[in-house]
């Protein structure tokens, strides 16, 4: 039952992306070259709605599905990381068109050629899981 509760809010995340067009390539090429604020209001809400979230989770000590409580650990201070994660994310993004996300709205859409994009964004977590240790965190 558990599983079918995390398909269905799946299901739903992806109808949400593909009707509000963050899914779009056109509307992620347009973010990127400033040209519309579509995509910051979507981006804006949704951080917006996760900062609220996770205190509402901090303040009522909410647990996960399985009844397990959520440890919230805050993140280590850097600039170096978070620097250089985000520009290859971000150069990922701009490469592929969608970000994790919207990766797979665009595979339950018929877009069958996300797929090779799928395929190397688990290939690179996979490489980065071999090489974690010997990176700087």
């Amino acid at each position: 039952m558990k599983h079918l509760s995390y398909l269905t809010i799946g299901i739903f995340f992806g109808i949400i992306m593909y009707k509000s067009e963050a899914a779009s390539w056109f509307r992620i090429y347009e973010m990127f070259q400033f040209g519309s604020f579509h995509m910051y209001g979507i981006i804006g809400s949704a951080l917006v709605l996760g900062v609220i979230g996770v205190q509402v989770i901090k303040k009522y000590n909410i647990k996960s599905i399985g009844g397990r409580e959520m440890n919230l650990h805050p993140k280590r201070k850097g600039v170096t990381n978070y620097l250089v994660g985000g520009i290859i994310f971000g150069l990922g993004w701009a490469l592929a068109g969608a970000c994790p996300g919207p990766m797979y709205v665009l595979a339950g859409a018929g877009y069958l050629s996300i797929l090779i994009v799928i395929a190397s964004a688990i290939l690179g977590t996979f490489v980065y899981g071999v090489l974690r240790d010997k990176l700087p965190h």
